[in-house]
């Protein structure tokens, strides 16, 4: 095993005990310029990307919903899925040693890297041994995580994405903003004039002319531009959608046989895997190959499915490195609400049933992991306080739940993580916000059941703001927000609680004696911490 720099005085596995260190700051791509309600502001603004999105994920939902269909045991395949990712999680220690021993031993070489500082420069280095000046990738988004296609260019050396997704975001200095289809916000003509423009500005083909926006003289031009890096590359650089820990095989998916090229030509590959991609067995990995491309593309499996364990002589790279990257993972899998994140398998069913994605799109959250995934993902990489935002980028509809392949129960998770902003923002000393004023207000409210039915008599007062229109449209501060873009119901005439209480003594209650008064809790007419304090002396509420 080796190790970037003095050998670390602990290696954090398994399940954590004390908080390990978040994804350090100052590189990657993890953290926005931006909160995100100012991002999703501006990205709502622009129609044409609200039209890209909203055609691009319909036609993916309805593919995915097709072949889900086809399985009838589609949710014992879920329930598998996050099975097996729980126990890797829950014996991660063993099965990270398990695929070391079987990647050396197979010709591989293993590196360890605690952040996205120690794995930038162990490929940097292992780069620079072999005395290329470029590289080829294939789409990995933990090498977006740590910004390593930056920390190669800062030495010289020019990281070429072949994905054609990647290679459109690559030539129009964007930045990616779906998992699975990092172009997602481009349409066709956008496409053509990127590749018009800047093909032939990098030392590759250039577009051929008269391109046209057809998606196959689209994928000609880039299979001509991409073609002779595939041929005179000497180093690829990879990701890993999976790991089998159990042979020490890894596996890459997708659908234009530009991962097979990368995989297959070069002298020297080396493979950037976040610690969690593990599978125990040949048998799990079958589970997987399921779930995934149903999920990600709405395909029965994936158009190539390239495998590779260690070195084999006479075929294939001659020097294979596995890079694994912590970046944040140990301190995630540190909580136990939050480290179900980590069985994520990067298929972005979340992000097309997103209704908050689907209209402001990836970029608006800042981080290569956009969407409702990222919302819990990023946060607990980073640590909250760097991404405090992102809990809140989502309206808690729950279809991100039901879309997932392997079961992440999203919703809980971003109150979990809304909760821990909170505890950080009190924690820091910060002057409580209007709205926490309200909020510790109705908590007071509610805390008893005659306080709170007190309080409903009086909002009947609300009724006074709207009686023309028969919707209150202003409120004043700090409550004006919410009117400001919506109107809001007047209050009932009468409560549900005086409604039951008059019907129950009008009726005598079902046995004559009046009845529960539903303004009692069930330990009384107080609850259980006893009398309200506006109670009189003898307990009762003055009249």
């Amino acid at each position: 095993m080796t190790q970037a720099g003095p050998t670390p005085p602990a290696t954090f596995l398994g399940l954590p005990t004390a908080a390990p260190p978040s994804a350090p700051r100052g590189v990657g791509m993890l953290r926005g310029d931006e909160p995100f309600p100012a991002a999703a502001r501006r990205a709502l603004g622009d129609a044409q990307l609200r039209r890209n999105l909203g055609k691009a994920t319909t036609t993916i939902r309805g593919r995915r919903a097709s072949v889900v269909a086809e399985l009838d045991d589609w949710e014992r395949l879920r329930a598998a899925g996050a099975a097996i990712k729980d126990d890797v999680l829950a014996h991660l220690d063993d099965y990270l040693v398990r695929l070391e021993q079987q990647v050396t031993a197979r010709g591989g070489v293993v590196h360890w890297a605690r952040d996205a500082h120690e794995a930038n420069q162990i490929v940097v280095d292992l780069v620079r041994a072999t005395g290329a000046d470029e590289v080829v990738k294939v789409k990995s988004m933990v090498t977006q995580e740590i910004g390593l296609n930056e920390a190669l260019a800062d030495v010289g050396v020019a990281a070429w994405e072949t994905d054609l997704a990647e290679l459109i975001v690559q030539l129009g200095h964007d930045r990616p903003s779906h998992i699975v289809v990092p172009a997602i916000h481009r349409n066709r003509a956008e496409i053509r004039d990127i590749f018009v423009r800047e093909m032939g500005t990098t030392g590759g083909v250039p577009a051929p002319a008269g391109l046209t926006d057809e998606p196959r003289a689209l994928a000609e031009a880039a299979r001509r531009h991409l073609r002779q890096r595939f041929l005179s590359a000497r180093v690829a650089i990879s990701g890993a959608n999976f790991a089998v820990a159990e042979t020490g095989t890894l596996a890459v998916v997708e659908s234009e046989g530009n991962g097979r090229m990368c995989l297959t030509l070069p002298d020297t590959l080396i493979t950037v895997m976040g610690l969690e991609k593990i599978v125990p067995t040949w048998r799990d990995l079958e589970v997987f190959l399921q779930l995934l491309p149903r999920s990600a593309t709405g395909e029965r499996m994936n158009p190539y499915t390239s495998m590779w364990t260690g070195v084999t002589p006479g075929d294939g790279p001659r020097a294979f490195h596995l890079v694994l990257l912590d970046n944040g993972r140990t301190a995630t899998l540190a909580d136990p609400a939050g480290r179900a994140a980590l069985r994520c398998i990067r298929c972005a069913a979340c992000l097309n049933v997103c209704p908050v994605y689907e209209r402001t799109g990836g970029h608006a959250y800042g981080s290569v992991y956009p969407g409702p995934i990222g919302a819990v993902l990023s946060p607990q990489l980073t640590g909250v306080t760097d991404n405090p935002s992102l809990p809140y980028a989502s309206t808690l509809c729950g279809a991100c739940l039901d879309a997932c392949p392997v079961a992440i129960d999203i919703p809980s998770m971003l109150v979990h993580l809304r909760a821990k902003v909170v505890d950080a923002d009190r924690g820091a000393g910060h002057r409580p916000t209007a709205e926490q004023a309200v909020m510790t207000t109705a908590a007071w409210t509610m805390a008893k059941p005659r306080r709170w039915a007190r309080t409903l008599r009086a909002a009947r007062l609300g009724r006074l703001l709207g009686r023309r229109r028969g919707t209150i449209s202003r409120l004043p501060p700090p409550l004006a927000a919410w009117t400001a873009s919506r109107d809001l119901p007047l209050p009932p005439s009468e409560s549900f609680r005086d409604r039951w209480s008059r019907r129950q003594a009008s009726a005598g209650g079902p046995d004559g004696s009046g009845g529960h008064d539903p303004q009692d809790g069930p330990d009384g007419p107080d609850g259980p911490d006893g009398p309200d304090e506006l109670d009189g002396p003898d307990g009762r509420t003055p009249r």
